[in-house]
């Protein structure tokens, strides 16, 4: 199903089981693993936090795990990739369509892409994912790297 994420998922930019108290540490510590890993510019973790502040993006879904999916401008991307962190305990984000609102978030997708038109494909694969309660759940599950790509090629 999800062909894009697997393509640009990257095993440095997966974080599993993770503790954070707060949407700016999760997007820092994801945004750091594929900065090293040559994804993306130094200016990408501030604009992405900066983004996330103007234009929130935490998502309220059915299934009581809710999700948000932090991006930043195109400018700050060397090379496409996607990043992914679980969270053991819930992150506050604020709602993408009321911003004034919290959402408390166990998943966490980071876009790292380089070409608008591609922005909005990836942000259709990833609501995509977040519409099957049961690959949600599955995800949180996860402890390898490995198993987050199985669940995505087997949804």
């Amino acid at each position: 199903m999800s062909n894009a994420i697997v393509q640009l998922l990257q095993p440095e930019g997966v974080l599993l089981n993770c503790e954070f108290t707060t949407a700016g540490e999760v997007i820092k510590a994801i945004g750091n693993k594929l900065y090293e890993a040559g994804f993306v510019k130094s200016s990408f973790v501030d604009a992405a936090i900066e983004r996330e502040k103007i234009l929130p993006t935490g998502l309220p879904l059915g299934g009581g795990i809710n999700a948000a999916i932090p991006h930043t401008e195109i400018e700050h991307v060397i090379k496409p990739a996607l990043g992914i962190a679980t969270l053991k305990s819930e992150v506050n984000f604020r709602n993408m369509v009321s911003p004034d609102e919290f959402v408390p978030v166990r998943l966490v997708f980071l876009l790292a892409l380089e070409q608008p038109k591609a922005q909005i494909e990836m942000l259709q694969e990833v609501a995509g994912v977040l519409q099957n309660p049961k690959l949600v759940s599955d995800l949180l599950e996860m402890n390898s790297f490995k198993e987050v790509i199985e669940a995505f090629e087997g949804a």
